[in-house]
């Protein structure tokens, strides 16, 4: 018997698609979605899904777009029967400094990893409280919403946007019976995180500057995509439903709060 109906973003690769395979793994159904140019990696996991006993669709949408995210949620209710559980993870990475950045930049950013977030809340919120059985949400925030990253000022300010949309939200939706929460990874094995590799580079003794900062975590190793989808499950949970507004670290010890 499915536990629910979940969606997650961003689910072509990395922790998205760590993501969706827990969600399945734990007896959800999951419909997964990331940009039309990734349906044939979405088709792939969707099967993987299916494979598991649970059922699957794939929603191909941008999320920064407001009626693909509205028809989304919509075709996932009509297909599988509801929603429960909107894990909204997709995102960009950029690096830049504050006197490099522009507006552009800075607008494309925010399109993706604070609207697309934002629009995910919204419409999860109004399926979930026209179905009057509660439910759970989740964004992506990141190491970056809790502590500057330099040469990152546009990402940073998109995960702590996240964290306050978050924590608005909670208050907002509590008295439905939705929880509203973030997950913030730190360093994690994933495409997105060689990119930044790339774009960070060394620093002037030569040091990989993304390396560094694994060393002076608390565990010194980088995290797996698996790692942030066991803490979704649980934020998932029936059992979580006392934890909303919360922004919670899975950095290996990065940041300490």
């Amino acid at each position: 018997m499915s536990k629910g109906i979940a969606i997650v973003t961003g689910a072509a690769q990395g922790i998205g698609h760590a993501v969706a395979l827990r969600l399945a793994h734990d007896g959800f159904d999951v419909a997964v979605n990331d940009l039309r140019a990734k349906e044939e990696q979405l088709q792939a996991l969707a099967l993987k899904i299916s494979a598991n006993g649970c059922r699957s669709c794939v929603v191909s949408a941008d999320v920064s777009i407001e009626s693909e995210v509205k028809r989304m949620v919509q075709r996932v209710t009509e297909e599988l029967g509801g929603l429960d559980v909107m894990v909204a993870n997709a995102g960009i990475a950029q690096v830049g400094s504050l006197l490099e950045s522009t507006g552009e930049n800075w607008d494309s950013i925010f399109e993706v990893n604070a609207k697309g977030v934002f629009l995910c809340y919204k419409y999860a919120a109004i399926q979930m409280i026209t179905q009057g059985r509660g439910g759970r949400i989740m964004g992506a925030s990141s190491m970056a919403g809790k502590r500057g990253l330099l040469a990152g000022v546009a990402y940073s300010a998109t995960k702590f946007a996240v964290r306050g949309l978050t924590q608005a939200a909670a208050l907002e939706l509590g008295s439905h019976g939705i929880t509203v929460n973030s997950y913030a990874p730190g360093i994690i094995d994933t495409p997105m995180m060689d990119s930044i590799r790339i774009q960070r580079g060394r620093d002037d003794s030569g040091k990989d500057r993304v390396q560094r900062v694994i060393d002076n975590s608390a565990v010194g190793y980088p995290g797996q995509p698996d790692d942030v989808a066991s803490l979704v499950s649980y934020l998932a949970s029936k059992e979580a439903h006392f934890i909303t507004g919360q922004s919670v670290s899975v950095d290996g010890g990065i940041v300490l709060s």
